[in-house]
């Protein structure tokens, strides 16, 4: 059994994502990925600069680097350079906590920006809401320009898919050392991934086609959609 305490319950509390479950209910095609990887390294970011995506939002936990960890993962770290050269400063973090309001003076968005040398985009609502803030750190950009890469169904993914972004759904690197809730919801989430949703198309794109999605991974046996 999973034992969850009130400390990683109140640290996980998001009330945008609560909010939006009504709109996954009547609409699961937000909670689908239009591609889906086992993690950055099968992505072609030049391709999907090509496809019309001019900005990369990584999710950092499991994403990026192992839970509430501060240095890349190394079997993505080549890649996450390839993404750098591509989109320059057009690369950023978006947290559920690091540059949220419950970062206390924003300690942990700081430290993350130093360790990592990424920028972690300050927001006053966590994901699956924020767009505002995701807008005006990148500027003169749509949201459709924009792609959502994470871990995480119904913050990452719904998020990307509310607001017309590119989603990218990665696997995880490990729960060890993760926030019990958090993992607890992740599970549930990846079980309705492969039983519930797995046969409903994602969420149409403006300016990438089907076509050109698939087109996005570097080995095409990596992606499942």
């Amino acid at each position: 059994a999973v034992v969850i305490n009130a400390e990683d319950m109140v640290q996980s509390l998001n009330v945008p994502a609560v909010r939006v479950l009504g709109q996954v209910l009547i609409r699961p095609s937000l909670a689908v990925p239009h591609l889906k990887v086992k993690n950055i390294s099968f992505i072609n970011w030049q391709r999907m600069k090509q496809v019309g995506i001019q900005a990369v939002i990584f999710d950092k936990d499991n994403t990026l680097t192992r839970p509430y960890q501060h240095h890349i993962e190394p079997s993505v770290e080549a890649s996450l350079q390839d993404c750098r050269a591509v989109f320059g400063n057009r690369v950023a973090i978006l947290s559920n906590s690091a540059g949220t309001a419950d970062d206390v003076d924003q300690q942990a968005a700081r430290r993350i920006e130093q360790d990592l040398s990424i920028p972690v985009i300050r927001h006053r609502e966590k994901k699956p809401g924020g767009l505002e803030d995701i807008l005006k750190h990148f500027g003169r950009l749509s949201a459709c320009q924009l792609s959502m890469v994470g871990d995480r169904l119904l913050t990452d993914v719904v998020f990307g898919n509310l607001y017309g972004m590119l989603t990218i759904h990665t696997d995880i690197f490990t729960e060890e050392g993760d926030n019990k809730a958090a993992a607890a919801v992740r599970r549930m989430e990846h079980w309705f991934l492969r039983h519930g949703l797995h046969k409903i198309p994602s969420p149409s794109h403006a300016l990438c086609s089907p076509t050109d999605i698939a087109s996005m991974v570097v080995d095409s046996q990596s992606a499942t959609r």
